[in-house]
């Protein structure tokens, strides 16, 4: 067993040729084969593995096929299969992950340069002394970046028909990530360029194509036909609803077992099934692999290694912010019932257009549904899903982008922000008290359900070090060591000679909201957390003790003179 993890490898050729760790997905070429579809669509979120098996149909089905790429692996053992169908097609293998652009012409050009170094790539395969002089010049007219939108349009098919001719075989079109293109154009205005020009080239090349014999298109989102695919009766659609194919993308509960134990770590099962799990996709739990490979090779690396959010990480995580911004006061308590671990009954569409994603609520609900922010608790019973966040690296998402929306909207409103520092300038716990509740009525919540305590503690503290960042005057230090131990919050006001110490804590229940609070202060006084200000020479220190309880809030303080 190698030693090796895939950190980043999409290449399956580079995966099994260098010894990487390899979850064997080839199972996958036998249910494309036994589940036929001319065109076939799998719609799964982010870094679940879709492009390394694209990868590896490519490498299986390909003209000169290396069969020791599959040595050992689950297709094996399906003799018939594998000998009829290795190495006996030419493949069109286009990845459009990164047609990404700010404009329509810079993405075009994108799209024109991966079609013209797939060209490239199947040229080298070809015998330039049996192609002909027509076959040399439509290769010479794709590689070129000169290409005409309406010869980009056609491209697809253009390079099946090639392929045809030269092998004498029907062609097999792999299409990795066909909805980023898509997702950039929406975002910066060009949306229906883009869709014209993708329609047309999957119109040609998927639906009236004699040449094709069969195609996988894999994305995140699943968008109308009536958008992109018009018209294709041929089609099949792979969501992650779906019972087919469940274990197809991402690691199940074995797989990540059996890696865990082959790196001898096993002991972190638990913390990575917290972290990591809790996507259900048709009748298979399973996990992110891209959290779990990177979060193993980070224990390798030290074993005392916390989880990460490694997923958050490799995107902008735009849709979970847009969602948030767009919700009503409804919307926000069901995120408080997602946030704590509860789920909530939605009605989910898999087949939306664009232009409709933004066009009410319900539709996000979907979105993020398919992209992978959401999944469901069980298979549904009627048409709606019960909808939950999977893990904690997903909720610490959700809750970032709580406290981006909560600071962008406290601070609109200068004059109760100003007051708020004041107050605790001015030594004035009343005040305090009665803004910061006013404060917490108005954002989404935390509830006394599936984090820790500690956690909790951390949202409070969150939103009040956002709250008092506007003082722009101030110095804060946070989880700064004071006296003889970590104050939770410190702030300085240099031009008045303040020091302001706060601590937090969460109150199990509103009644011990008092003792929680008093309990602070007694810790600031015990831990003489006031050291901090003194040892400079300040000589007016207030003391906060805060404990909170959903949205309530207790405040006692103590005036601290040098």
């Amino acid at each position: 067993m190698s030693d090796k993890l895939p950190v980043g490898i999409e290449d399956f050729r580079e995966l099994r040729m260098e010894g990487f760790y390899y979850v064997d997905k080839t199972r996958l070429i036998k249910d494309i084969l036994e589940n036929w579809g001319k065109v076939n669509l799998f719609t799964r979120p982010r870094r679940f593995g879709k492009s390394l098996n694209m990868s590896m149909l490519r490498c299986f089905f390909e003209i000169g096929a290396d069969r020791s790429l599959f040595d050992g692996l689950e297709i094996t053992k399906s003799p018939s299969l594998f000998d009829q169908y290795i190495g006996q097609f030419p493949v069109i293998s286009l990845s459009l992950k990164d047609v990404s652009a700010p404009t329509f012409e810079m993405a075009m050009d994108m799209l024109r340069f991966n079609i013209n170094r797939e060209t490239r790539r199947l040229r080298r395969l070809m015998d330039e002394e049996i192609l002909s002089a027509q076959q040399k010049s439509m290769l010479d007219c794709l590689e070129s970046d000169k290409m005409t939108e309406t010869k980009l349009m056609n491209s697809l098919f253009l390079l099946s028909e090639l392929l045809n001719q030269y092998y004498n075989r029907k062609v097999l079109i792999l299409i990795d990530e066909y909805d980023v293109p898509l997702d950039k154009a929406f975002e910066e205005g060009y949306l229906k360029q883009m869709v014209f020009l993708i329609r047309n080239m999957f119109s040609k090349a998927l639906k009236t194509n004699d040449y094709l014999y069969f195609a996988v298109l894999t994305g995140c989102l699943r968008i109308s036909r009536e958008s992109i695919f018009t018209g294709m009766n041929n089609f099949k659609i792979r969501s992650v609803m779906d019972v087919r194919f469940d274990e197809a993308f991402g690691f199940t509960d074995t797989e990540v077992r059996d890696m865990l134990a082959c790196y001898g770590l096993e002991s972190h099962f638990d913390e990575i099934r917290e972290w990591y799990d809790g996507y259900l996709f048709g009748e298979e739990h399973v996990y992110c692999p891209w959290d779990v490979i990177n979060y193993c090779d980070k224990l390798r690396e030290n074993p005392n290694a916390r989880p990460e959010p490694f997923w958050i990480n490799s995107s902008s995580n735009s849709i979970v912010k847009r969602f948030i911004h767009k919700a009503k006061k409804q919307t926000q308590r069901e995120i408080e019932q997602l946030v704590a671990g509860e789920s909530v009954p939605k009605v989910i569409s898999q087949e939306l257009t664009y232009e409709e994603l933004d066009s009410s609520i319900d539709n996000l609900w979907s979105v993020l549904f398919t992209a992978g922010y959401l999944t469901r608790r069980a298979v549904p019973e009627d048409a709606r899903c019960h909808l939950v966040i999977p893990n904690l690296e997903i909720r610490e998402i959700f809750v970032t982008q709580i406290m981006e929306w909560f600071q962008e909207t406290a601070r609109r409103d200068r004059p109760a922000l100003g007051a708020f520092c004041a107050a605790f300038k001015n030594g004035d716990p009343a005040a305090v008290e009665s803004l910061f509740s006013s404060y917490l009525k108005k954002t989404i919540s935390i509830r006394d359900t599936f984090v820790r305590k500690a956690k909790k503690e951390n949202f409070y503290h969150g939103i009040l070090l956002g709250l008092l960042s506007s003082e722009e005057d101030w110095v804060l230090s946070s989880n700064a060591e004071a006296g003889d131990g970590f104050s939770d919050i410190l702030a300085e006001s240099e031009e008045d000679g303040i020091g302001i110490i706060i601590e937090i804590k969460y109150a199990d229940t509103p009644e011990s909201l008092d003792l929680a609070c008093r309990a602070a202060v007694s810790q600031i006084i015990r831990n003489e957390y006031a050291r901090y200000f003194t040892d400079d020479g300040i000589k007016i220190i207030h003391a906060f003790g805060i404990a909170c309880h959903k949205k309530q809030c207790r405040v006692s303080y103590q005036r601290i003179n040098e």
